[in-house]
């Protein structure tokens, strides 16, 4: 669908916020917002959530920035143990629609990767710096120039007198490079819609699934014994070294990824197969002796028809192990020394459908200004995730280039993408809020 003269009037507007869509998404890069673990103290989440407020309450939302209780996510498993709010406040802003049109809810995530090391940056990743059309930066893709767009794009519509039939909820928070907590504290507060748009760094393209994971911590056992002596067999009190038998385990996985691969039904128009990836692993306490353990991570990345209602993988998690066990049960020592497992919940796989009311809108919204996109999936996981699944809000990712940068030395995003971006998400604005329900 065409523009019409209104939503023409929207997209040139933004187009000539170009600069204040710079300046904005230098201001947030320049907050100190770097994703923590448990026990780091805060940064400038803070700082930053109050500068987006202010904008935000005065371009004439209801704004509420808030501190959750971690115990109203006790048990939630995207909550870490430990893991607290003080210092990390959530954000949720809200322009009132006259009810009668759908709900949207626009949503980031304020965190950024580590800049380390940052010696190797060409400038400093906390101080943007515009080099031939492109915004450089720590978290410029991924994703604080989406942020921006969105800021951007609901100040827009509000100043330009644009009444919605539905309302329109902008939705910052904490911790979604490191665990999805903010996500689901801010689900767990109410925060909902008809439908939802993440602004991670897309290409244009629309996601609408995302692969789900969990994480084993694997021990094989062995036996110590000097390594530069010959050993009896093992039953015989012989050592055992736990790094061979852990290699059983290894090959046990490279089998259980082709397996997958070859099976019809593990085949996704938008994803990769599903795999297991080992990521860490450990051995050894001498270098003159039999390693007494051998210690490996690794993940379990599967796809949302493995899931559960849910999207969790509970069932993944049972057939990697006894797919383990029983080809490493071939070896008489694994046999009786059977590996052990300790599983840790990694994040939710998650898919809407095609043909959901905010696909169609966002895809013809993003035609109409001029971009290009398809749908697609993330093989990782992202927020959407967390308000399809808990929030009851179909959320489809959907942002500017610059994925290949994020997470990477001198990362950045493409000015025009910025500006696009907040055009598209504009008109969709329009267009959901006034037409779908």
């Amino acid at each position: 669908m065409a523009l019409n003269d209104r939503e023409q009037g929207i997209v040139d507007v933004i187009a000539s916020r170009r600069d204040d869509l710079v300046a904005l998404t230098t201001e947030l890069i320049g907050f100190d917002t770097t994703a923590r673990k448990v026990e780091d103290p805060p940064r400038q989440e803070v700082a930053l959530q109050e500068h987006l407020g202010a904008r935000l309450r005065s371009a004439g939302a209801e704004v509420e920035i808030w501190e959750p209780d971690p115990a109203d996510l006790a048990g939630h498993p995207l909550l870490p143990d430990g893991l607290g709010f003080e210092g990390r406040p959530q954000l949720v802003a809200r322009f009132k629609g006259a009810g009668e049109g759908g709900s949207l809810l626009l949503n980031g995530h304020i965190d950024a990767v580590s800049a380390e090391p940052r010696d190797r940056w060409k400038s400093d990743p906390l101080r943007a710096e515009v080099r031939d059309g492109m915004l450089f930066g720590r978290g410029a893709s991924d994703m604080k120039g989406g942020l921006a767009s969105i800021v951007v794009a609901a100040e827009t519509l509000a100043a330009e007198g644009i009444a919605l039939a539905g309302d329109l909820v902008v939705n910052t928070i904490t911790d979604e490079e490191s665990s999805g907590a903010g996500g689901a504290a801010s689900v767990a507060h109410g925060v909902r819609a008809d439908a939802g748009i993440v602004t991670e760094p897309t290409g244009f393209d629309v996601w609408v699934a995302c692969r789900g994971s969990s994480y084993a911590d694997i021990e094989v056992p062995g036996r110590p014994g000097h390594a530069e002596v010959a050993q009896r067999h093992w039953r015989e009190g012989g050592a055992v070294n736990a790094i061979e038998k852990g290699m059983l385990v290894v090959e046990a996985i490279q089998k259980l990824r082709a397996r997958w691969r070859d099976r019809d039904d593990f085949t996704h128009p938008y994803l990769s197969p599903p795999d297991v990836v080992p990521t860490i692993a450990t051995a050894g306490e001498w270098a003159v002796t039999y390693p007494a353990s051998f210690r490996l991570t690794c993940g379990a990345l599967y796809l949302p028809v493995q899931g559960d209602e849910g999207g969790w993988g509970s069932g993944v998690e049972k057939e990697v192990t006894e797919w383990i066990l029983g080809a490493t049960a071939q070896d008489d020592w694994l046999a009786e020394n059977p590996p052990s497992f300790r599983w840790s919940t990694g994040v939710m796989a998650m898919e809407i459908p095609k043909d959901s009311p905010i696909v169609s809108v966002l895809s013809g919204a993003r035609d109409a200004v001029g971009r290009q996109g398809s749908l697609a999936g993330l093989d990782s996981w992202y927020d959407g995730a967390t308000y399809t699944v808990y929030g009851d809000t179909p959320s489809v990712g959907f942002g500017t280039g610059g994925f290949e940068t994020a997470h990477a030395i001198d990362e950045h995003v493409p000015i025009d993408d910025l500006v696009a971006c907040a055009q598209t998400v504009a008109v969709a604005t329009m267009r959901f809020c006034e037409e779908s329900r």
